[in-house]
């Protein structure tokens, strides 16, 4: 089998993936359905898409501390078998509320929110579930499969839901099919997770209930200037950079004056960088920091240079560039958290960077969305680049600091490189 592919020899990580694949798709099919259900229940108001996001979002800002100690605590197996039935209900009963055409706008937010919640406890159970299916030295590959299976969902789902929505009419009750469809393809990871084999699967020691954990958490990663650094990238590049779909509609529309077409064109091209870039993450038989850093400078510079591109031709060329920039960047910092982190640290560790990089996304786009107002389209990107830069600067700055004043600590099993303050990692041990 190709290197590329390997971790699929693994019966466990190929069920694993077949449910992610199907899931990943539907969960693309209810975001389009969803904008157009929105679109059509409220006369095009981008104000309401916003605030949807925002509700799906929400729940990662204020649950991932707790939904990382979930996910130490529950086996993590049982915990995404409980969470995908909780995305899938909310999906049911909107897709049914449109199909029957009884659904209004605060419907869709409410259940909107309801799917929020459930997310955020999936995402930390799912991020750090990988490592016990897979050995420690394909835990790169899988991974980077993972993230190509996402971005290929990213290419066939839009796709396929534009497609079902205009066969069906077009209407409320057409997008509420393919609702439906998405609340349906949960059945695929709680069916395949019911298949692993649990003899064959790498499960940590579940952490017993005491007070102080996500306390302990917390100063797990303080006491880590390696994660530290990791998350400093990840908070600069997912607040400032990572607002493709408002910074290449602005760029599309009103720089280079484009319809839809020329603003899907451009989701795609990005889709394709993206995926290629989960490809190439995938051979990677490890991973460092200087790997993030340099990930997520390149990305930063390619950013920049975007933002002056005189046409939209030569735009479209560095969107694939920026694709893979950012995905190198999301899955090397994605392996390296995991594999850096102590078992039964993992689940609130991968919380925590949950929490950074998506809880940022709501933080960051009023800004970047406030600057292209005031300057003009060319300078969300120029600014999210330059502010991607400063941060890896500035973190990269802090962590060399860290470096040279500290020493480094020995525990079982496992090497810490250095640490900012020992009573910490002393109180995250207990």
């Amino acid at each position: 089998m190709s290197p590329t592919f390997r971790s699929l020899a693994n019966p466990n990580y190929r069920r694993y993936a077949y449910g992610s694949l199907v899931s990943n798709v539907g969960t693309w099919l209810q975001r389009v359905a969803q904008d157009w259900l929105i679109l059509l229940l409220t006369g095009n108001s981008g104000t309401a898409i916003g605030i949807i996001t925002g509700l799906q979002f929400l729940p990662f800002l204020l649950l991932s501390p707790l939904a990382g100690l979930a996910a130490d605590r529950i086996p993590k197996r049982r915990l995404l078998q409980m969470t995908n039935v909780g995305m899938s209900l909310p999906a049911i009963v909107l897709g049914v509320l449109a199909v029957t055409g009884t659904v209004e706008i605060w419907h869709v937010y409410v259940l909107a929110l309801i799917l929020g919640i459930a997310a955020a406890f999936d995402a930390p159970a799912r991020q750090s579930f990988v490592s016990e299916i897979v050995d420690h030295d394909d835990l790169t590959n899988a991974v980077g499969l993972n993230s190509a299976s996402f971005n290929l969902a990213r290419i066939l789902g839009p796709a396929i839901a534009g497609l079902a929505i205009a066969a069906l009419g077009s209407g409320v009750d057409a997008a509420g099919w393919v609702i439906l469809a998405n609340g349906i393809s949960y059945a695929a990871p709680i069916l395949t997770l019911h298949r692993l084999d649990g003899r064959a699967l790498h499960t940590p020691k579940l952490v017993k209930r005491e007070p102080g954990q996500i306390r302990a958490g917390v100063a797990y990663v303080r006491g880590r200037p390696d994660l530290m650094l990791i998350l400093g990238i990840v908070f600069f590049t997912g607040t400032f950079g990572l607002n493709f779909q408002m910074t290449s509609a602005l760029m599309a529309t009103q720089v280079f004056h484009k319809g839809p077409t020329g603003y899907g064109l451009l989701g795609t091209f990005m889709a394709v960088g993206s995926l290629a870039g989960a490809l190439i993450a995938a051979r990677r038989e490890q991973v460092r920091h200087r790997i993030v850093v340099g990930a997520a400078l390149m990305f930063g510079v390619v950013e920049m240079a975007a933002g002056v591109m005189p046409t939209y031709t030569l735009f479209a060329l560095l969107c694939p560039l920026l694709g893979i920039s950012a995905l190198t960047m999301i899955t090397s910092a994605n392996t390296f958290m995991q594999l850096k982190t102590d078992p039964g640290m993992r689940g609130r560790v991968m919380a925590l960077y949950m929490m950074i990089f998506i809880g940022g996304t709501p933080l960051g786009s009023p800004l970047v969305g406030w600057v292209g107002e005031a300057f003009g389209a060319r300078w969300t990107l120029l600014f999210g680049g330059a502010m991607t830069v400063m941060g890896v600067v500035v973190s990269s700055l802090l962590y060399l600091r860290g470096r040279r004043v500290l020493t480094p600590v020995e525990r079982p099993g496992n090497l810490v490189p250095r640490v900012w303050d020992n009573q910490a990692v002393a109180r995250a041990r207990k």
